[in-house]
């Protein structure tokens, strides 16, 4: 008996996952394998999933299928944060980093992950409270400025130890997985997501010292919103979940292996090179 009993789809909410949709369904009809997704997804498209909520797909499925870009990635992990449920990223968009495979490779997929033919990358996750609310993010938690009300100015700590402070566009928390996100648009370094790190990174720093913060999974790292600060945007995996005035502040913790992610056979920095063009310097070719 294979691995797999049951499906859960996520979707993203406007990319066309027609074949996508179809390929799984034809799979799954001829390994006696239930596909479930929630209503209002596999509604808005004419097929045989099973329409289930949320608290059902998550404890239902043996495999969590994210048929999108990075965002339904990421929302696919967050729907499984702390749980054991593997999860297969399937590229529909243009970047997709995250994911493993592209549509036409989803149906020997499916049958390699229901052989155990593939390995687990377990993905460490950030959680802060956010204006009463718990959130979890898998890329970063950002206070990012509002145009027109001024810079972010933001004092960083570290394990209780006051560190720096910056005034900028923006001041990043960033997982491993985010490393290759928002963090590295504003410079900071690229980190394999086997290194169980937090990173802090200033975007547009108006300071000589703009270099990122690396720190270990064990340590918490408080923002604190200066009074020369305008009011800042809270930004969760790219959504904004609130905000901040000066005076307010967030502490951020790592949640280490939160998610559990598929892959068969690419590394990282096949990804990282191919995804991101990193070719150096041409002098060096």
């Amino acid at each position: 008996m294979g691995m797999v009993g049951t499906v859960g789809l996520v979707l993203h909410p406007q990319r066309d996952s027609r074949k996508a949709i179809d390929t799984i369904l034809r799979w799954a009809a001829g390994n006696d394998v239930t596909v479930l997704g929630l209503p209002e997804e596999v509604g808005r498209i004419d097929c045989s999933a099973v329409p289930v909520d949320t608290e059902t797909l998550v404890e239902r499925s043996d495999l969590l299928v994210g048929l999108g870009g990075d965002g339904t990635m990421l929302r696919t992990m967050r729907l499984l944060a702390g749980r054991r449920t593997p999860i297969l990223g399937v590229n529909l968009g243009r970047l997709g980093f995250l994911a493993e495979i592209d549509v036409d490779d989803l149906a020997g997929t499916l049958s390699a992950i229901d052989e155990h033919r593939y390995t687990i990358e377990p993905r460490m996750a950030i959680q802060a409270e956010v204006q009463g609310a718990d959130v979890t993010a898998f890329n970063d938690i950002a206070l990012v400025r509002i145009p027109g009300e001024g810079l972010a100015g933001v004092a960083v700590s570290a394990a209780g130890s006051d560190f720096v402070r910056f005034a900028a566009d923006a001041v990043i928390v960033s997982t491993s997985t985010g490393s290759t996100a928002y963090s590295f648009s504003a410079g900071g370094p690229i980190v394999s997501p086997r290194v169980e790190a937090v990173l802090v990174v200033p975007a547009a720093a108006h300071s000589a010292f703009n270099r990122a913060l690396v720190l270990p999974a064990d340590e918490k790292v408080t923002l604190q919103v200066l009074p020369t600060s305008g009011r800042l945007a809270v930004e969760v995996d790219g959504a904004v979940l609130g905000h901040l005035c000066p005076g307010d502040s967030i502490t951020v913790a790592a949640w280490p292996g939160a998610a559990q992610v598929v892959r068969l056979g690419t590394t990282f920095y096949d990804r990282a090179r191919r995804k991101l063009r990193v070719d150096g310097s041409a002098e060096a070719y």
